[in-house]
Order: C-alpha cells, then sequence, then structure tokens
C-alpha cells in the first residue's frame, strides 16, 4: 500500500508553488495524497512567516495537528513534518520548541520530500537525506533544513497545480537583494536568484497549452529577474530594467507575449526602484500583458523611506507612476503601503494621505506596521504605540476605501473583458486572483472563459454586469 500524504498549505503564492512542488515530488513517487488530514501516514504543514500575525497562523496550525494527532489513537503513528518559511527563519530554533514534530525541512528540501517522507517511516536512505545543500542548521536526527537557501524552481521541476485549471502561478525567481529594514524574507529566502528566460518561456508555453488562461509571474522581486545574471558591473539596489545588459523583465514579457493562444500576462510584486522606460514602453506594446501592475510603494515621505531603506524617494516614487499612467494608457496600478512605522510623524503620515488622495490608485491595501525579530526596524527607536497605528491604518483605509468607491462608479457603463472565476463571478485585468475584487457576471457563461461585458452597478469592491 502506498504511503498516504496530507498536506496544509499557508501563506503567499509563492508558498504555494513550493507545496505545488513538494505534491509534484510526492507523486512522482507513488505516494498517495488526500486532503484529509485524519487519513494522512505524513501531514506536511508548509509554513508562512512573512508577519506576526502569519508565523501565529503557523503556529497555531501545527500545533492544532499535533493536538488532533493526540487526541486520535487511529493516527499515533501519523508523521507531521513543518516544511516552508517558519523552519527556515527559526531553523535553530523549532527543534528544541517543538519535539513532537517528526520532522522539519527548509526551502532547499522541497524536492527531497519524498526520500525524506521514506526515511521517516524506516527506510536505510540516509545518503539520500542527506544536508548536502548547505551548512547544517542543528544537528537534531528530525532536522533537514540547511542554511543559505539556494534552489530555484525550473520547467522541468515535477509540479501539481493547487489553483484553478484557468489560471496559474509562475515563479520567475527567488530571493531577495534588498535589505527593506522591516521585512525579514531575505534571511529566509536568501539572495536573488534568478531563472532562465527560456525555462519561465517553456513553462509558461507548456501551461497554455494545457488551457492556463491566466499567467501570473511572482517572486520576490520580478522586477530584478536576469539582473544577476547580467555580465560585466554588478547591477545595483535601484539599477533599471534594461535589456541591453541581458535578460531581463522586458525581454521576458516580449517572449511572453509571441507564444501562441488566448491568454493574458499578469505582473505583481514588482519593486518601484527597478522600473525603467524600456518596461513602461514594453508593457504598454505587449497586448497580452494585462494593463496592471502591482508596485508596494510601502510610503511616500522622504523621511520613512530612506528609514525603511526602500532606495526610492518621494520625488521619484511621483514621476515614476505618472510616466507609467502616461505610458501606459488604462493602467490599474496596486499598491500597498505601511503605517505606523518607527519614527513616523503626523507630518509624515499627513504627507501620505496626500498622496493617496493625489494618485487615486485603482488598487490599494494599508498595513500597520509589523515589529519582525530579526530585522532592523526591530532594533529602531520611536516606534509608535499601538493606538496610534491602529488610527492611522483607519484614516488611511477610509481614504483607500472613498477612492475605490468612486473609482467603481467611474466604471458603470463601460465594456470590459473579464476572465470567470466560478460560476457567476469574474475578473477584470485590473483584478489579480485572491486579492483583488470580482465582477458579478451572467452564470451560463462557462468558467475558465474570457467574456466582453458591459459595467452597469457596483457594490463595495465588486462590480456588476449589466443584464
Amino acid at each position: 500500500m502506498s504511503t498516504t500524504v496530507g498536506l496544509i498549505s499557508l501563506g503567499c503564492a509563492k508558498n504555494l508553488i513550493d507545496s505545488e512542488v513538494m505534491i509534484g515530488h510526492l507523486a512522482q513517487a507513488g505516494m498517495s495524497l488526500t486532503p484529509d488530514a485524519e487519513l494522512a501516514d505524513v501531514l506536511i504543514v508548509n509554513t508562512c512567516s512573512f508577519i506576526d500575525m502569519a508565523k501565529q497562523e503557523s503556529i497555531d496550525t501545527i500545533f492544532g495537528a499535533v493536538k488532533d494527532r493526540s487526541a486520535d489513537p487511529d493516527r499515533a503513528k501519523q508523521k507531521i513534518i513543518v516544511a516552508g518559511c517558519l523552519s527556515q527563519r527559526f531553523a535553530k530554533d523549532l527543534p528544541g520548541i517543538m519535539p513532537e514534530v517528526d520532522a522539519f525541512i527548509g526551502l532547499d528540501q522541497i524536492t527531497k520530500v519524498a526520500p525524506i517522507i521514506e526515511n521517516l517511516l524506516g527506510k536505510k536512505n540516509d545518503a539520500e537525506v542527506q544536508k548536502t545543500e548547505g551548512p547544517a542548521a542543528t544537528e537534531d536526527p528530525r532536522d533537514f533544513v540547511t542554511l543559505k537557501p539556494q534552489y530555484v524552481p525550473d520547467y522541468s521541476t515535477p509540479r501539481m497545480r493547487l489553483t484553478p485549471d484557468h489560471f496559474a502561478y509562475v515563479k520567475i525567481a527567488e530571493g531577495c537583494n534588498h535589505t527593506c529594514t522591516f521585512c525579514i524574507i531575505p534571511k529566509i529566502r536568501g539572495m536573488h536568484r534568478s531563472r532562465t528566460q527560456d525555462s519561465v518561456v517553456r513553462e509558461v508555453e507548456a501551461l497554455v497549452k494545457s488551457g492556463v488562461k491566466e499567467i501570473n509571474l511572482i517572486s520576490q522581486d520580478t522586477t530584478y529577474f536576469g539582473m544577476d545574471q547580467w555580465e560585466g558591473k554588478r547591477p545595483t539596489p535601484n539599477s533599471p530594467v534594461d535589456s541591453t545588459r541581458g535578460e531581463s523583465l522586458a525581454t521576458l514579457l516580449r517572449e511572453i507575449n509571441k507564444i501562441e493562444g488566448e491568454f493574458w500576462v499578469r505582473l505583481l510584486y514588482t519593486h518601484p526602484a527597478h522600473w525603467s522606460d524600456e518596461l513602461i514602453q514594453t508593457i504598454a506594446e505587449c497586448d497580452k500583458v494585462v494593463k496592471y501592475v502591482d508596485i508596494p510603494l510601502q510610503h511616500i515621505s522622504d523621511r520613512m523611506l530612506t528609514a525603511m531603506k526602500r532606495v526610492t524617494s518621494g520625488d521619484y516614487i511621483r514621476d515614476l507612476l505618472r510616466r507609467m499612467r502616461a505610458g501606459i494608457p488604462g493602467i490599474g496600478i496596486r499598491t500597498t503601503f505601511i503605517v505606523g512605522f518607527p519614527g513616523e510623524t503626523e507630518e509624515d503620515f499627513q504627507e501620505l494621505l496626500e498622496f493617496i488622495r493625489e494618485f487615486r490608485f485603482e488598487r490599494a491595501g494599508v498595513f500597520s506596521y509589523s515589529k519582525e525579530e530579526g530585522t532592523r526596524a526591530e532594533k529602531m527607536d520611536g516606534h509608535i504605540h499601538h493606538a496610534t497605528r491602529k488610527s492611522r491604518w483607519s484614516r488611511a483605509m477610509k481614504e483607500l476605501q472613498k477612492i475605490a468607491g468612486e473609482t467603481n462608479q467611474a466604471q458603470v457603463g463601460k465594456a470590459v473583458r473579464v476572465l470567470v472565476e466560478q460560476p457567476g463571478v469574474g475578473r477584470t485585468e485590473w483584478d489579480a486572483p485572491e486579492i483583488d475584487g470580482s465582477v458579478i457576471v451572467d452564470e451560463s457563461i462557462p468558467v475558465g472563459s474570457f467574456a466582453d461585458i458591459t459595467i452597469g452597478d457596483w457594490r463595495g469592491y465588486d462590480l456588476v454586469a449589466a443584464r
């Protein structure tokens, strides 16, 4: 009888791809998969630890699985594996904190998950599970995590998609070279490392041939794609996308745009410091690239941008946004901000509110600053009282909600194309899966197909097609 494995995937789309890769390797090894934790011989929890809330969800899920196993005699032999960002971030601590867990694997071990499971279940395959990827985090025999991750997927990597048939995420790079003071990701996922352009294009070609209608390009910093492979002068934290230096996001988009088929491409997780006029022109000229950009700005005050180490300035951001709107007609810009960062004054916050009112982002969100262990911001002076952080979050959200309503009202009467997500629900090119709004459409339109509709009304963040 084959080993039955369950997997709980937490966190972002980048983590979801890691789960898909693990499942692909498990299936290749002949293991069975189950959505029911109680039926699994082995239960994997793929964790997130980007911010405190995600970290707590991961911890609660792990201890919940341990508790459920203890309460069910039929699950007494079940093995629990902790994978993902939590096990990588706290690689030296978790084995001592969680004695109930049977194994810990990091980001470089996701392709070795099958032999690690076999080892847990008694197979004498120690040579297959040796920590060869890098320095060991601990000497605990349950701990397979190695430090300084190097792994990056390839188009040939076994993978079983967990998204609906009509859309997919494609991870074009791993890691991040930026040192934003609020962010722990570079310490978890390592330095930026791009896939080759050919690898990404071949994966997208295969996905389109399989019927995928939306390709979502993701990484920690999609705008840095290819730069780490440039020859000659090393790129800097604010080097612009420049195809004269080698493969870049611009050359990748143009190659994907050549692929035959009816589909669109969405660009997520771009960093403002790397935008260039070439990238703006590329998006404008590529008809399969949706006119939507995800560009987390975090703030607009020069004081805050400097404190956050965003290698941008207020003037730079304002100029970039004006060039984007002028160069890409009809673009929808999604961004996120952090309020309550250490040292933020009421003047800084007011500048942010005025910026939001002026630039009227089509899609936007606000995070209240989260003090993250191991970041530079954790040790800064001037941490803001939680009540002030909450108040600023509420005031910023009120502005964004007002703009969202006015933006939706302006869509009424316009003809737009939607991708039907589920019966009666679609998304426009301004709506990324799982994070943006949707459009209520006729339930007779097939799921996974494109449809041209006219907006007749709106409700909250969602639009309603005219009947």
